[in-house]
């Protein structure tokens, strides 16, 4: 078998197999999920996954880079707020369905499986640091200033969905997308993400005062 005939061979079929018999088993939670049930529902010997995988963190892994590599392009609508807004629906998308099922049975293993959170961070790094680029072009069309720290205005931005997918579980829904991105707009256009005055000029008002008091 030549090496361009390799991607469709029996190793795509046996990764194919696996994933989608992952998936499906999700369903009843990451606590019941083992590389032995995945071999059985996929039809393949759990020696195959050990060695493709090497561990069920392995296979998780693999199946959130097939949903990563799904998602949708960066909104560049020519506008912060519906860029942003654009973004919050990304993510709510993203949180919802089979993919937040994932992302919540990886991160409930992170504290105790330093692989799982190694996945998990990985994850999220690339997410955030593609995000980013909707302040970095409401920066470049001045909307915002130059010195806007769009990574923690990205991170502000998602924070709240993942305190109500893994801590409140509350429903994540058009809605409550809008209202996070209409926050995180405010905030940016606040200058919230923009650095603190210097010393010099916070310490101003206190002079004022002490000129007023003879």
């Amino acid at each position: 078998m030549s090496v361009s005939q390799r991607p469709g061979g029996r190793s795509a079929r046996v990764r194919a197999a696996v994933l989608t018999a992952t998936r499906g088993l999700l369903a009843d939670g990451y606590a019941e999920l083992t590389v032995e049930r995945i071999a059985q529902a996929a039809g393949v010997n759990k020696t195959s996954i050990y060695r493709r995988w090497t561990d069920l963190e392995g296979v998780l892994g693999d199946l959130l880079s097939e949903y990563a590599s799904a998602v949708a392009p960066i909104p560049d609508t020519g506008n912060l707020d519906t860029d942003l807004e654009e973004l919050a629906q990304l993510v709510r998308r993203g949180m919802t369905g089979e993919p937040g099922e994932l992302i919540t049975a990886l991160a409930a293993a992170a504290p105790r499986n330093p692989r799982a959170a190694q996945i998990v961070r990985g994850f999220f790094a690339e997410r955030f640091g593609l995000a980013k680029a909707v302040v970095d072009h409401a920066v470049a069309r001045g909307e915002l200033p130059q010195d806007t720290d769009a990574p923690a205005a990205i991170e502000v931005l998602g924070a709240p969905f993942f305190l109500r997918m893994l801590v409140i579980d509350e429903p994540i829904d058009e809605e409550f997308a809008r209202r996070t991105a209409a926050a995180a707009a405010a905030a940016l256009r606040a200058g919230v993400f923009s650095p603190a005055l210097p010393a010099s000029s916070a310490s101003a008002p206190s002079n004022i005062e002490g000129n007023a008091c003879p």
